[in-house]
């Protein structure tokens, strides 16, 4: 089984956890491109990374827009894994990064991540944020567990927020 990116859930507020994160390395991709096609491109490079090195695949599948149609795509490191650890990406569009601990909400779904339901599902967890009175202090995050050939039907998804503590 795929190694999941390691979080202690805090809390449940209805259908969102407030989770918090450990600290990891990511492997991130910084893609020009419209929301539909930055998946694609930024996987391409980061499995070639972790590929080459003989580094597992983790999930999710990590994605979070910088500007209009920029994004960085990202790929969390295996649990225990130090930057020091790692080997130098020979692609230079490929770079690594610490992420520190952190506290997020995160609110689950199923099918495909079209923007559409992007924004339906952002809509929904920024509404459960503030009745829950609990402020977003960075931007959303889309989380894709599953590969592109499972049925959207059966792939999980999800929109992650990170709040004040």
């Amino acid at each position: 089984m795929t190694e999941r990116q390691k979080f202690d859930l805090v809390k449940r507020i209805d259908n969102i956890e407030i989770r918090r994160y450990r600290p990891c390395v990511m492997a991130d991709v910084i893609v020009d491109a419209s929301y539909a096609d930055a998946g694609s491109l930024g996987f391409r490079p980061l499995v070639t990374y972790i590929s080459q090195n003989q580094i597992a695949m983790t999930a999710p599948v990590l994605q979070e827009q910088l500007h209009t149609n920029s994004w960085v795509v990202s790929f969390v490191m295996p649990d225990g894994m130090k930057l020091d650890d790692l080997p130098l990406p020979k692609n230079q569009n490929v770079t690594l990064r610490k992420v520190n601990e952190h506290t997020a909400a995160a609110l689950g779904f199923s099918g495909m991540t079209t923007e559409a339901k992007l924004h339906q599902k952002e809509a929904e967890l920024r509404t459960g944020l503030a009745n829950a009175q609990l402020s977003p202090t960075g931007p959303l995050r889309i989380a894709r567990f599953d590969p592109p050939w499972k049925p959207g039907f059966l792939r999980h998804n999800e929109v992650i927020i990170p709040i004040q503590e």
